[in-house]
Parts: structure tokens; sequence; C-alpha cells
């Protein structure tokens, strides 16, 4: 066919085009023509010369234009159809169709070619609607299309996002009897598979058998976009399967969805099928395996693969890059970055991206600076990408002073992804009154928020009536379809504490993914409505939508919150049908609901089938065991996850001094508190509180007071439990000056808090002070005080000796009186010997808890006092009637 061609063209050339053979010479470093010298003058062949031409990579608008003006001193140019279609070629490729369409439109014998030449241009120089308006043009100008016009045709459609027009000339095709072509099957796949679904894509490809590769690539790739990879490696085998002989692309894309399923063993066996068929070297392949290995966390395997490769790119080093920095070796990442740059490999925007993500710890801030000034150096701070994401990582080391500086500085400020990372920034730090007003200020500046701005800012929002007003603006921007901002506006609500209208927005959402699932599951769960999450998550199944590790977490969790173990159960069982019962998240749920519904040797021995253990599951287990009262067992394992180098984090450590005070074993704490500090967490809030109560319970109140002063930032909860401390050894003043100081650090108090502060009075006789606190309680925080804050104001009273006015408070209440309330009562009428008010408290005592001894015996200690013998023995045969028994008294000196 070729020497065909040659002949037929060899025919047409006049020595007109031979004499501008050596002419041509003026063409920038030209290898591919005969200098002056040479003594024989080759004669002018069309198609070496546009092939070796096209092929040189000197295909520049200069060196075309060149070209182009001295075959227009020929006679070859208007004549040969072959030659004008290569000049416009040319043009396409050197990026200039305002010469390339000068051309055509003055090409007086176009042919398809013609057309085809043009089409594909412009989609290679991204004009699509061009593309798809000379194809129009084509077909009004009576030119029947091939295969490669509807090619190209359907690769327009697909970029300009219009399955319509594509689905148009697919039927067309297919009417013209190209309905089996490969060429145009793949193009109608990838339009499918992008703008489609993948079910359709799926159906055109099985339409007729097919051993066309590019076909098949097509599909695998389609579905790999999709997420659908296991469908891709299933169609991969079936491509083998019919001895079809996979290429480097082919290779490329399987390889990248054994990394997104962290197949590691199917992806060694892809790996031996790229050597068998010398693929190996292959630049995009080598780079496909580097991030195969690192997404499965085999570094050392993937730099291996990198060190064999001959060539490397810039995707090859950012792929290594990124596999250090997913591996949180921040250290390796950072020399194969030094050594990019020595070798002088081109960095771009994803590399450095790639880098700076390694910076996201606080202690990397001064690395962070350093990459920040070569940025700036090099101009990569123009690239709205790169400014995003240093704004993003100064944001998560807690400098989101310097990210506000990035984004002030940044030109390109207006652009929208600019506002939305900055104003995530702030959400991340909890800045809510900055983000809120940076929102407003983009909506004063005429610029419209995206989902990611609408988002960002529902995440902080903890007022409903703000909430309610982003709400209105979303819908009248129409926002709502997205499932992030529903997912977002549902969240809110729930956070703000209204369930019904998060559950109605959840509702409304016209999708729904397993984030939007998981969170309205949560949601329910934190609000005490445990059932209706349960119920949910039927709902879900019964809607044949898969959960993922997620949903099945969300589920667990309520379950947990219900102890209930059948639930659990069923919810454990579909998981390892979905084969992530040994997952990480779903086995540490698992482990914390066997443990919370009391279950601790099933928790224990889904403990120990986690191939991979993290915090959740360790301090899971540990809290299970001491919540039950196997102090011993949580000693143990806290032992046991030492000695195997596990994750310990402040929550394990805190579950085991909880334990430790449980047995009340002041030298245990003592050595446990030793170790805390060594593992730098002693200045942990969580692990600071545990050890103020440790201590209290062991009587060490000084240790307390120790402990408390070394914790670096107190919570609502450690000031709570130093308060508590204080009042239960009898130290209220102290306990009161605590509170004071909470009060002016900020922290308002909550019902467990005022416990402690009117245990405090109670213990020190402060009668005034006490109806002081239990008064401002309502006032000033909005807390109805609770069966326990009366008790303590009884007790109070009680001790002081003012019973009757404690008899007074009590018919006051504006709840009910338990039998606690008046068990005090009681305990104090034995103690000041009021026989009358005893009497009267006993009653009410046995009337809430007639089985209950304690209030016959403290009657009877009463008459006892008195010397009333015949009452002691009159209660006694009462207690005797009535079945009730006092237990015996016991000792463990």
């Amino acid at each position: 066919m070729t020497s065909f061609i040659h002949q037929n063209f060899q025919g047409k050339i006049l020595p007109s085009a031979c004499r501008s053979i050596s002419s041509l010479a003026v063409i920038e470093n030209s290898t591919n023509f005969h200098g002056t010298h040479d003594t024989v003058l080759r004669p002018f062949l069309p198609l070496h010369f546009s092939s070796n031409y096209t092929k040189s990579g000197r295909c520049t608008l200069r060196n075309t234009k060149i070209l182009h003006a001295h075959l227009l001193k020929t006679s070859i140019l208007p004549s040969d159809t072959f030659i004008t279609n290569s000049l416009m070629d040319w043009y396409c490729k050197s990026t200039s169709m305002v010469h390339a369409l000068r051309l055509f439109d003055k090409t007086p014998q176009r042919n398809l070619v013609s057309w085809n030449t043009l089409i594909s241009g412009c989609n290679e120089n991204f004009l699509f609607q061009d593309s798809w308006s000379y194809f129009c043009k084509m077909r009004f100008s009576g030119f029947d299309p091939n295969q490669f016009t509807y090619g190209s045709v359907l690769s327009a459609c697909t970029a300009l996002g219009s399955p319509l027009y594509g689905k148009l000339v697919y039927s067309l095709a297919m009417k013209n009897g190209f309905f089996s072509n490969g060429y145009v099957r793949a193009g109608m796949i990838d339009l499918l598979s992008k703008l489609c679904s993948f079910e359709d894509a799926l159906r055109v490809f099985q339409d007729i058998l097919c051993d066309n590769v590019v076909c098949w690539n097509t599909i695998i790739s389609g579905a790999v976009k999709n997420m659908e990879n296991w469908t891709a490696l299933y169609l991969f085998c079936q491509m083998c399967s019919r001895l079809l002989r996979p290429n480097n692309f082919t290779f490329s894309i399987i390889l990248t969805a054994c990394a997104a399923l962290e197949e590691l063993e199917l992806g060694k066996a892809v790996q031996g099928l790229v050597i068998k068929y010398g693929a190996g070297e292959d630049v995009f392949v080598g780079t496909a395996t580097i991030d195969f290995y690192a997404k499965c966390r085999d570094m050392d395997q993937a730099l291996m693969e990198f060190l064999r490769m001959p060539i490397r790119n810039v995707v090859s080093w950012t792929a290594i890059i990124s596999g250090f920095v997913q591996k949180d070796d921040s250290i390796s990442a950072f020399h194969f970055f030094k050594e990019m740059r020595k070798v002088g490999e081109k960095i771009n925007n994803y590399t450095i991206t790639s880098v700076l993500t390694a910076c996201t710890e606080p202690a990397m801030i001064k690395e962070a600076v350093q990459l920040h000034s070569w940025i700036f150096k090099t101009g990569f701070n123009l690239d709205s990408t790169v400014s995003s994401t240093l704004i993003n990582i100064y944001s998560k080391i807690g400098a989101v002073y310097l990210s506000e500086r990035v984004f002030r500085e940044m030109k390109s400020a207006t652009t929208l992804a600019m506002w939305a990372v900055m104003i995530s920034a702030f959400a991340q730090n909890g800045s809510t009154g900055k983000a809120v007003e940076l929102f407003q200020r983009m909506l004063q500046e005429g610029l419209r928020p995206d989902q990611f701005c609408s988002s960002s800012v529902l995440s902080i929002v903890d007022s409903l009536g703000l909430g309610r007003q982003i709400h209105c603006y979303i819908l009248k921007i129409g926002l709502f379809p997205d499932i992030s901002v529903g997912s977002s506006l549902f969240t809110m609500y729930s956070k703000c504490g209204s369930l019904e209208e998060s559950y109605t927005v959840f509702e409304q959402m016209p999708d729904k993914d397993n984030v939007s699932w998981a969170s309205m599951i949560t949601g329910f769960s934190e609000h005490g409505q445990a059932e209706k999450a349960v119920q949910l998550f039927k709902k879900m199944l019964l809607e044949e939508i898969r959960p993922d590790q997620m949903t099945l977490t969300a589920a667990l969790t309520a379950c947990s919150a219900l102890h209930s173990l059948r639930k659990g159960k069923e919810v454990h069982g579909y998981a390892l049908r979905a084969r992530v019962g040994k997952e990480v998240l779903v086995g540490g749920a698992l482990v914390s609901m066997y443990s919370k519904c009391g279950v601790l040797v099933l928790a224990r021995r889904v403990f120990d089938m986690l191939p991979q253990k993290d915090k959740f599951s360790c301090s899971s287990l540990v809290s299970g065991y001491a919540q039950n009262g196997h102090i011993e067992d949580a000693l143990l394992l806290f032992h046991e996850i030492r000695m195997a180098d596990l994750w310990i984090d402040s929550f394990t450590v805190s579950s085991v001094i909880g334990a430790v005070a449980i047995l009340n074993r002041l030298d245990i704490g003592t050595q446990l508190h030793a170790c805390v500090t060594k593992m730098g967490l002693d200045t942990e809030v969580s692990v600071g509180s545990s050890l103020v109560t440790m201590y209290s319970k062991c009587g060490s109140i000084d240790e307390c007071h120790k402990v408390f002063e070394h914790i670096e930032k107190p919570d609502l909860i450690s000031w709570t439990a130093m308060i508590v401390s204080y009042a239960q050894h009898g130290k209220g003043a102290d306990a009161l000056k605590v509170y004071d100081l909470m009060r002016k650090e900020g922290i308002n108090p909550d019902s467990v808090t005022f416990v402690g502060v009117l245990s405090a009075c109670s213990h020190n006789g402060m009668v005034e002070e006490g109806y002081f606190h239990l008064n401002s309680m309502a006032k000033e925080y909005g807390i109805e005080p609770g069966y326990y804050h009366y008790a303590c104001m009884v007790d109070l009273l009680g001790r002081s000796g003012r019973l009757k006015e404690a008899e007074r408070f009590i018919n006051n209440m504006p709840i009910e009186p338990d039998a606690l309330i008046w068990g005090i009562l009681l305990a104090a009428c034995k103690v000041h010997r009021d026989t009358d008010l005893g009497r009267l408290a006993a009653k009410r005592v046995i009337e809430l808890e007639p089985c209950g001894a304690g209030a016959y015996v403290a009657l009877s200690n009463i008459c006892a006092d008195m010397g009333w013998w015949e009452d002691v023995l009159k209660i006694r045969s009462l207690m005797e009637g009535t079945g009730v028994k006092k237990e015996p008294g016991w000792s463990s000196v």
C-alpha cells in the first residue's frame, strides 16, 4: 500500500519542487534535509516528508509558515490535496487554528481527509464547539463521514458535556454501517461512561463481540473512573481470556484499579504480565506501578520500582513523593523533592501540593515556611491550586494567620476556589465569626458561593437562626440538590438540636450517598434517638443501598447506645458478608458495641482478630473491661498494648486511669502517672482530668491540685473534677475558689459542675451561698436543677440543723421528690434526733421504695437512740411482715 502511494505521488512532482528542497535549510536545526554538498538530489516524496516532519518535533508555527511559503512558490499546493491537508494538520499541531482555517477556506478541492483534519485539529486545540459546527457543515456539503470523523465528533460531544448530540451522532454512525467499528464504539463508550452511566456504556460494549483493544481499554478506563474497580478487573480478565494483547494504556489503567482496591496480590499478578509483555520500561506503566505499591503501603517495593525506571518524568517523581506523604514519612518526601530539583526535573503544581501535604503537623511549620519561600521565589505562588494548598496546610498546623496572609497576597483571590478554601480554614480552626464574615463579604463582592463555600460555613454554624438564613439562600441559588450541601444542612440542624428539621432536609434530598445516611444515623444516635437510627439503617437496606464502613460504624454506635446485642450481631453479620468485618473502622465499632453490651468475650475475640488495631479499638476494650469491673483485665490489656508497641492515645490512658480509680490503688496509679509523663500525655486534658479523679478517690488531694496545675488548657470536665475533688474532701472554700477561677476563664458550668458546687456548700454549711448557686443555675445559665441538686440543698439544710426549712424546701420543689431526697432528710433527723419529722420522712421513703431496708433501719435506730424499744420491735415486725431484710454488714479488713 505504501509503495502504491509513493508511485502515485512521484508522478505529480514538478521540477520546481526539486529546486525548492535546498532552500528548506532555513528551518530551525533541520537535520531531515540534505545539505548543499550532496551530489545526488533525492526526489521529493510528500508522504515521507509529511511523516518525518510531524514526528521530528519541529512542527512549530514558524517552521510551518516557512514551509507554506516555499510550497506557495511551487504549483504543488493548489493542485495537491495531500500536501494541503498535511500543511493544515501542521498548523493544527502548532496550535494555530486561524492559519489552518484560512488554508481550509482557500482549498479548492476538499476531500474527507480535509474535513477530518480540521475537526480533529479543533479537538486538539479544545475548540469543541467549532468541531461540532464543522461536522454539521461537512454533512451539509454532501460528504459522508467515516469512522475517524465519528470518533472525533463523539470526543467533541463528550468534552462539551452533550450526551444528546453524542447519541445522535452514534445513531447516524449505526445507520451508515459503522455499528461494529471499534473506533466509533470506543468514542460512544467513553461518552456514556463520562456523561451518562457506566451501565449504559457497558451495554454498548456488550452489543457485539469486539476484538478491538481500544474498545476494551475504553470500557476498562470507564469502569475505573466510575469506581467500578472490580468490574474493571473482571473485564481485564475477559480481555486476556480472548487472547487480546493488553497495551501500555491497559496496564496503566488496571494497575490504577488495583491501587484503588489496595489489592496487593492482584497488582503483583498484573505486574507479572507487564514484565511478560515487555511493557515494564514504559514511563506511564512504571509510574502506575509506583502509585500502586504506594497506595498499598508497600513503599519499599514502590521505591525499588522507581529506582528501576530507565526514564522518569514529573509524574513518576510526584507519585513516589505522594507515596511517602501517605505513609507520613515527611523526611523521605522532602529528600526526593530535593533530588528531583537536583536532577533538573521539571516541577509542576501537583508535585508542590504533594510536598506541601507533608507539612500537616504543627512541628513542620518551619519546613512549610521554607517551602513557601521557594514557591514564592519560583513564581508558583500565582498558581491558585498551590496557594489553596498553602492556605489549607497553614490552617491544619494551626497557623491560620499565615493562611490569611496567603489569601490577601493572592492576586486571583477573586476566584471562588480561594474564597472556599479560606472559609474552610476558618471553619477548621473554629473561627466561626471570621468564616461567616468572609462568607458575607463574598456575597457583597458579587461572588456566588459554590457547594464547598456553603458546606464549610454550615459545618461551623451553631445558631439555628443563622443556619436557617443560609438554608434560604442555598434554596434561592439552587445549591440544595448537591449532596454535600444537603448533608451539611441536615448536620447543621442536628448539631443545633433541631432533629425534626434535620430529618426533613434529609428526606427532601434528591440524592443521598453513604456519607448522608451515616451522618443522619449518627445524628439520631447522638441525640438519644438510637432506635430511630437503627430504623433508618434498615430503611437504607430496604432501598438497596449498600452501606460502607462509615455507615456500618454509625449503625453499630446506635446499637451500642441501645445496648442491643441482637441488633449489633445482625449488623456484625452484614459487615462480615460485605467483607469489611475486619477493617479498622468497623472492627473498632464492633469492639465498642460488644463492650458496651457487656459481652467482653466477644469484644476480645473481635479485637484479637483485627489485623490492624487503632486507638479506638484499644481504648474501647480497655474501657469495656474497666466499666464492667474487670479491672485486672483492663490493666493487663494496657500492658499488652504497650509491649506490642501499638498506638496509645489519651483516651486509652484515661480508660486505664479510670480503672485504677475504681480499684483505689494509689501505688498503681502513681506508676501509671509516671508512665503517662514519659509518653508526654500528662498535659492532655482527658488524661489530666482522669488523674485528678483518680488521686481524689485515693485520698490524695494535694496530688490532685498538682496534676490540675499541669494541664495545659483545662476544659469543663477538668475544672469540674477539681471542684468535686475539693468538695468530697471537705474543702468547700477551695472548691468555690476553683469555681470562680473557671468562670473568669470564660468557661460556663454544666449541671455536673453545680452538683460539685452545691456539695461544697453542703460540706461547709454555706446555706446562703447554696441558695445563691441553686438560683443562678436557671437565671444565669438556663440549667434546670435536677434531683441531685435538690438533694445537695436538702443535705446542706439538714447538716445545718434547719430541718423544718428542709421539709418546706422539699414540699416546694417543682419536681416530685424521690426516695433519695426523703432519705437524706431522714438521715439528718437521726443526727438531730427529730423523731416526728423522722417518722414522716421514713414514711415517704417506704412509700416510694417499699422493698428498701434503709428507711426501716434508719427509723429503728432513731427510736433506739430515744430509748423507745417498743417502737423498735414494731418496726422490726413490720419489716418481717413485708418481707424486707437488712443485709448484714461486712468489712474487708
